[in-house]
């Protein structure tokens, strides 16, 4: 298992962590934005009367209305993302990966209209009369790509397991059991009923729950958020200046934090924006494809608020929480994770400025890096290392204060620990002290430093509870349809029936191979999609064209 979560590590660090994949997913979304002359801008306030119904007619085919196939695909995309995804973003870049996450979703706002417009031209109605579309109908019916159309049909299978499902009840579990003490499985048994009953109702069911659920979840978390925010209303402005400020320069030095050069900030950034709007990614296609409207661009325009609200919207305030309160530089005492882990040989010190350079050299990859792991021997009496020629780095920055421990936290250690290539040999070690932290512990703390004072660290959780659950939600219905595409409509409970499964083992089990065969499978999805997308560009933009003409006959020319 080990061997093979590596195979798959190294594969997305040709992919979706590779230095050309940010340039490829903005690309297609500049060219788009200049090719359809700023969609994004130009039909946001058509798109917001779409939303509304102005513009709707009973007989238009479909399954849901326009607001709610919207509210399908933002469940789909505000999850975990915009809480521990806009933490990670920050914790890896610095202030400035927040600039990039911006940039993505501008972007991303174009990407989504051509990619929902195109799939809905295509959609298809199933023999169980619901409707079904997505790029993998497109690629098939348009573009005669039907090799590629399956491809991208497993890869969403795949995706629906390993993003939208095991790795969000396993979030919302952990954070349960951390704040309220609930046991893992309880949760996960509990929600597991309650996302059978569903989704076994199919789209109509999901639409009407994501409807209520989505405006419920956006208003708790946006209050938590605000009541940070005016909290520490004086740092708003410096955050503000640090995100622009940083952008192209990267990020210095600043209290634990060791610093983020320019490409490690505009990797995670744009990495995370698609983890978090899926612009591009070809998901949310597959909820639009739902919505009653006979005309595909009005519902393209509708998904132009989609990166909006997801990103732009919320990632912001998350961002400015997290930036504003300070706790993204501060040390905290926390459990060290192996994966956060290094022993470097040395003694460093974050206020020695040759030293800061050597470490900014080390975590971000540059040319200037001589930092070497340790190996060798620790000595340790009373849980202390004793020998002092070397230094632990975690959550990237140098840790303090650190204790090893065996089994309980309470029983430290004694003896020799061998460290190779930086790496503890002894798997049963427990290391804690004080470090960066990341994900959402990050959030969750940086919404203690506001007026609900300790209890913000509910909000975090009831809003991951609600982000994450819904994720689950939609993610099962673009699972079914890339089912239906593959199988038929008769494969489709069996997946439902499987996906409740998974959900509830997941609560209770480790998920991270899941995690990393999802960074492949998102790309799998993505590229086809983008490269699809590019090669249509002329009948996107004829269709557009028509639409305006139609639209113009049929109400006088109000765009509005």
């Amino acid at each position: 298992m080990e061997a093979l979560g590596n195979f798959l590590l190294l594969l997305d660090s040709y992919l979706g962590s590779s230095a050309w994949f940010p340039y490829a997913l903005l690309g297609v979304g500049l060219f788009f934005t200049l090719y359809l002359k700023f969609p994004q801008v130009r039909y946001f306030k058509h798109a917001i009367n779409v939303v509304r119904g102005k513009y709707d007619k009973n007989e238009d085919p479909g399954d849901t209305s326009h607001f709610q196939a919207l509210a399908t695909a933002l469940s789909g995309t505000v999850g975990t993302g915009n809480i521990s995804g806009v933490a990670l973003a920050i914790f890896l870049g610095g202030p400035a990966a927040l600039f990039w996450m911006w940039v993505t979703a501008f972007f991303g706002m174009t990407t989504k209209f051509v990619e929902v417009t195109l799939s809905h031209k295509y959609r298809v109605q199933t023999a169980d009369g619901t409707m079904a579309g997505g790029p993998m109908y497109y690629m098939d019916r348009r573009l005669n790509m039907k090799w590629l159309a399956v491809g991208f049909a497993i890869a969403t299978v795949v995706s629906s397991f390993g993003t939208g499902n095991l790795p969000q009840i396993n979030g919302i579990s952990t954070s349960m059991e951390a704040t309220f003490g609930v046991e893992p499985m309880l949760t996960g048994g509990v929600l597991a009923v309650l996302l059978g009953l569903v989704i076994l109702g199919g789209i109509k069911r999901i639409a009407a729950v994501t409807s209520r659920v989505v405006p419920l979840m956006a208003a708790i978390y946006i209050v938590g958020a605000l009541a940070v925010i005016f909290y520490n209303i004086e740092n708003i402005a410096p955050s503000f200046v640090a995100v622009i400020g940083d952008a192209f320069t990267g990020s210095a030095a600043a209290g634990g934090f060791l610093g983020a050069s320019f490409a490690y900030a505009f990797n995670r950034g744009v990495n995370r924006g698609l983890f978090s709007n899926e612009a591009g990614q070809g998901s949310a296609p597959i909820a639009h494809a739902s919505a009653k409207a006979h005309e595909p661009v009005s519902e393209g325009v509708v998904s132009i608020l989609e990166p909006f609200i997801d990103t732009i919207l919320i990632c912001t305030l998350t961002g400015l929480v997290i930036l504003s309160s300070g706790v993204w530089k501060e040390k905290f005492e926390n459990e060290f994770d192996r994966t956060d882990m290094v022993i470097v040989a040395g003694i460093y010190s974050q206020e020695n400025e040759s030293d800061r350079k050597e470490l900014y050299g080390y975590l971000n990859s540059t040319g200037d890096n001589t930092v070497a792991p340790f190996n060798g021997k620790i000595e340790v009496v009373g849980g202390k290392a004793l020998n002092q020629d070397f230094t632990i780095i975690n959550a990237r920055s140098i840790a303090e204060d650190v204790t090893f421990s065996v089994g309980d936290k309470e029983d430290v250690f004694n003896g020799q620990l061998l460290i190779v290539d930086g790496k503890l040999v002894k798997q049963n070690i427990i290391v804690t002290g004080k470090s960066l932290i990341h994900s959402a512990k990050l959030t969750t703390k940086a919404f203690t430093r506001g007026y609900f004072g300790d209890s913000g660290q509910y909000i975090v959780s009831i809003g991951l509870l609600l982000f994450a659950f819904s994720t689950a939600i939609s993610w099962s219905y673009y699972g079914d349809r890339a089912m239906t595409y593959l199988l038929g409509p008769k494969s489709v409970m069996p997946y439902r029936v499987f996906y409740v499964a998974g959900f509830f083992w997941a609560s209770f089990s480790d998920t991270t191979l899941v995690w990393y065969l999802s960074y492949v499978a998102i790309v799998v999805m993505t590229l086809p999609n983008l490269l699809g997308i590019f090669m249509l560009r002329k009948e996107m933009k004829q269709t557009v064209t028509d639409y305006w003409q139609e639209f113009d006959k049929e109400n006088k020319g109000d765009k509005a």
